[in-house]
């Protein structure tokens, strides 16, 4: 028999998905079936939720209480270096192991660290704003047509400085 819990206490359930897409429910169901929810409607839920996001994956946090799931996307570092490229949605199922080969701002690498700035391990906006040159690097992506890597050590020897 599973395990008695109360309907009212609050459960967080972070799950990996595809943006605007509906997910397989058997995926879904182990995760949310104990707690009393249908998983071919949080799915529907989810796909409407990320819509805007479509074809990328994201992480979606599920907060259920009282049998009803509340759904909000947490995007992740990549995906929002992805959207900040304005490519056009994929199908992932046609188009592998694509190459995001375009050029970004430093306004939007600085407004995506600003985003991603309460998961970061930083103590400063500018470690942030590095993590995200990073991961531009490892997208395949430029800021402002130069390599990432070049910016972060502009960032280190002083040459470029990231105001809080």
């Amino acid at each position: 028999m599973p395990p008695k819990f109360d309907p009212n206490e609050i459960k967080i359930v972070n799950l990996r998905c595809v943006g605007g897409e509906v997910g397989a429910t058997s995926s879904l169901a182990p995760k949310i079936g104990p707690l009393g929810l249908s998983p071919k409607k949080v799915g529907d839920d989810i796909a409407k939720a990320t819509g805007d996001w479509k074809g990328l994956k994201i992480t979606v946090q599920l907060i259920v209480q009282n049998r009803q799931a509340q759904i909000s996307v947490v995007p992740s570092a990549a995906a929002l270096i992805i959207r900040a490229l304005k490519e056009p949605p994929r199908d992932r199922k046609k188009q592998k192991n694509i190459k995001h080969s375009g050029n970004i701002t430093m306004e939007d690498v600085i407004s995506i660290a600003k985003t991603m700035r309460a998961r970061s391990m930083a103590r400063y906006l500018s470690g942030t704003v590095k993590e995200i040159l990073g991961t531009a690097q490892s997208v395949g992506c430029t800021v402002d047509g130069r390599p990432p890597h070049d910016i972060i050590a502009d960032i280190n020897n002083g040459a470029l400085t990231i105001d809080e």
